[in-house]
């Protein structure tokens, strides 16, 4: 939260003891402390006052397709938070694939990204286009839930059948859980590959008015809408 590095990157710099609470050296995830009342350093150095000066920021983008959703990539490619300048170290909630466009949240606070990421109620609603046009039985099995060949099992989902072309089927589809490439998996069991896929809502967050690539700040309300609590002023 103080901006110095990711969840699993502390994880390790905590294994590694370059944490310290009160002059004692912590190991163990998990340890509680309070930087209002405890001294943390981080390699020897107080991270109080920057948590303290820190204020916390949630962005909303419109991620285009070709934008890794990581704050780094050894391979060079491009990342979302490349389109968002101006907000110091901000990092995304959850993740898009390279090729899928849409909604994606960016921000610092950590634990609201714990909050919005982990949750099983929070909707995430997504445009799909597919090539050939599936059969009512097929996408009911989808909703359904489906063995992806890695063995996860889909839960249930949320499909609305949009107007088709003569080639390809659109649908609109509702998840309330996140598994790497999800959608794309689903359809390619039953047989018809992702053309397309947009995330065009989180929670009651739409795209409207928002271009690709563009961003904005989200309202309170909308931070509010997302966890149940408004957000804090300061970390």
């Amino acid at each position: 939260m103080a901006g110095i590095a990711s969840r699993r990157a502390a994880e390790e710099m905590i294994r590694a003891g370059d944490v310290s609470v009160n002059g004692k050296v912590v190991t163990e995830l998990g340890t509680k402390a309070d930087p209002e009342k405890d001294h943390i350093k981080v390699r020897g150095k107080l991270i109080n006052a920057k948590l303290k000066q820190r204020e916390n920021v949630y962005i909303l983008l419109n991620k285009p397709k070709g934008y890794l959703s990581s704050v780094s990539d050894p391979e060079g490619r491009k990342l979302v938070t490349d389109l968002v300048k101006g907000h110091g170290k901000l990092h995304p909630v959850g993740r898009l694939d390279y090729n899928t466009e849409g909604l994606i949240i960016l921000t610092n606070d950590g634990e609201f990204t714990n909050h919005v990421a982990g949750s099983k109620k929070l909707p995430k609603v997504y445009s799909v286009k597919v090539k050939g046009l599936p059969t009512p039985v097929a996408i009911r099995k989808l909703t359904r839930g489906v063995t992806l060949d890695d063995g996860f099992k889909t839960a249930p989902a949320e499909i609305k059948t949009l107007k088709p072309t003569d080639k390809n089927g659109w649908y609109e589809v509702t998840l309330y859980e996140g598994h790497n490439q999800q959608i794309r998996k689903m359809f390619d069991a039953i047989g018809h590959s992702v053309v397309k896929l947009k995330r065009i809502r989180i929670g009651r967050i739409d795209d409207a008015g928002l271009k690709t690539g563009g961003h904005r700040k989200l309202s309170p309300d909308e931070v509010r809408s997302l966890t149940g609590k408004a957000p804090a002023k300061k970390a």
